[in-house]
């Protein structure tokens, strides 16, 4: 267990030395902003803690106990737009934690999606987003309305990629542009991670024979999932066991990020800004992972790593 400053200390200085060995120095005209992007990527990555009932409350925080360590911060609205403008910087130090956890170990990575509720479905009219969060069916909520999150994670319980669509689109849709994506990096789409050298493991959601020997053939990408209830050649049982087996350490880090990093209270106005937080939400879940296994922790023993 560490204190709070020495963890956002650490924060800075590993997001710092990162942004100065490997992002491109930042060329702007006009007046300098009022946070570099080192401290931008820190408070948006440490902000993501459950601790902090929302977005506001962060900032409420920050504006009491952090002045002293970014004396120049600027308005609420001021720093959300910097935010948003440095999503990039905060995808490309979620991707710099992968390559530093162990990455070259894993036998395999389980792929499995998510409901994101942005806005109780029952709810009149199209509010902030519409035609982007749309309704759809989660098993975990229920008939929500917001996002199809789908993420890949190693046996270690690292995120090792992850992307987002409107809450009506199919698994196999989204895993088709997932590992389409990955086959073909798209320099704005860089939150899925690369290509996997080794399966996938995946749920009901992902079968089809079709679709596993497509993604193999144009993406080389293997998936194992298990056939439909009605298939004519179910698996057996100690082979569907070994797979929910292997896949429970889906549930924790989901468990992490929609309670621990507050995924599930997310209510955002803008699209940027949601990509943003995700973004910060994803890195700092592989940060914790980086920051226990210095300490001698578990992996994800998130709870009590910062004593606030």
């Amino acid at each position: 267990m560490i204190d709070e400053d020495t963890f956002l200390t650490t924060l800075y200085v590993e997001v710092d030395d990162f942004c100065k060995a490997h992002l491109p120095p930042l060329v702007e005209p006009g007046p300098a902003a009022s946070l570099c992007r080192s401290e931008v990527v820190t408070l948006g990555i440490f902000g993501q803690w459950a601790h902090f009932s929302s977005e506001r409350d962060f900032y409420r925080y920050a504006v009491r106990r952090l002045r002293r360590a970014f004396p120049s911060l600027p308005h609420h609205s001021q720093f959300n737009r910097l935010l948003r403008k440095h999503r990039d910087a905060i995808v490309a130090f979620f991707l710099h934690l992968v390559k530093r956890l162990d990455s070259a170990t894993w036998v395999y990575e389980a792929l499995d999606s998510s409901g994101v509720r942005t806005r109780d479905a029952k709810r009149r009219g199209r509010g902030w987003l519409p035609g982007l969060a749309t309704i759809g069916w989660s098993n975990r909520v229920g008939w929500y309305e917001g996002f199809h999150l789908l993420v890949a994670i190693s046996p270690t319980g690292v995120l090792t990629g992850f992307g987002f669509a409107s809450a009506h689109v199919h698994d196999n849709a989204m895993a088709e542009t997932f590992f389409a994506l990955r086959h073909h990096p798209h320099p704005r789409l860089l939150s899925v991670g690369v290509a996997a050298l080794r399966p996938y493991v995946a749920d009901k959601g992902f079968s089809g024979r079709e679709n596993r020997t497509r993604w193999d053939a144009l993406y080389q990408a293997q998936v194992i999932s298990p056939p439909t209830r009605r298939s004519r050649h179910p698996w057996p049982k100690p082979l569907r066991r070994w797979l929910a087996s292997i896949r429970q350490i889906v549930e924790t880090v989901y468990d992490k990020l929609h309670n621990a990093l507050r995924l599930d209270r997310e209510r955002p106005h803008d699209l940027t800004g949601f990509q943003a937080r995700l973004a910060a939400k994803a890195a700092l879940h592989n940060f914790c992972i980086w920051l226990n296994q210095q300490l001698g922790r578990p992996n994800l023993a998130f709870a009590d790593l910062i004593d606030w």
